[in-house]
């Protein structure tokens, strides 16, 4: 992970829109965590299927940007079942954070 992959994730509207959706999901997926079984949390986490639903774009579009997204460090993954859940990494966001204040 580096700066520049963060900014090129960064670089596209709806991955920028993504994020930002994901810093309150609880707003802006209200249905998230449906397929879950009550005894299992996954704190902030929105499935792929209710991500693409919002975006209207195809699964594997959604897919490659939460990929990129999760390679450059914005966002951590975990898999449950079938379904893989997505929220942001809040550790790396603020490093780009304070590097933007430090550096630029």
């Amino acid at each position: 992970m580096t700066e520049i992959d963060m900014f090129k994730a960064l670089s596209n509207r709806t991955r920028l829109q993504i994020l930002q959706w994901l810093k309150e999901p609880e707003q802006h997926f209200p249905k998230q965590q449906a397929h879950l079984p009550r005894e299992v949390s996954i704190k902030g986490g929105v499935c792929v299927g209710d991500i693409q639903d919002k975006v209207n774009l195809s699964q594997s579009t959604v897919s490659h940007y939460l990929s990129m997204m999760q390679k450059a460090g914005l966002l951590e993954a975990v898999r449950y079942g079938q379904w893989t859940y997505y929220r942001r990494n809040e550790d790396n966001i603020k490093k780009l954070a304070r590097y933007l204040d430090q550096e630029i």
